[in-house]
């Protein structure tokens, strides 16, 4: 079965450091896996102003 260069270099990178995988866990949860506040996230919507139509030229 074919495997592309891409997937073997993946492959041997993660045989060699196979910590790689929590540290990617780790990093994906400070910046992806967070709650939302939703009361935060109204005030956020609410506050925002609505762009005109075509923005370039008054």
């Amino acid at each position: 079965m074919y495997e592309s260069d891409h997937t073997k270099f993946i492959k041997k990178l993660m045989n060699k450091n196979p910590e790689l995988t929590m540290k990617q866990k780790e990093a994906r949860s400070i910046w992806w896996d967070k709650k939302l506040d939703k009361e935060e996230r109204k005030r956020f919507k609410e506050s925002s102003i609505s762009q005109k139509a075509y923005v370039y030229f008054s």
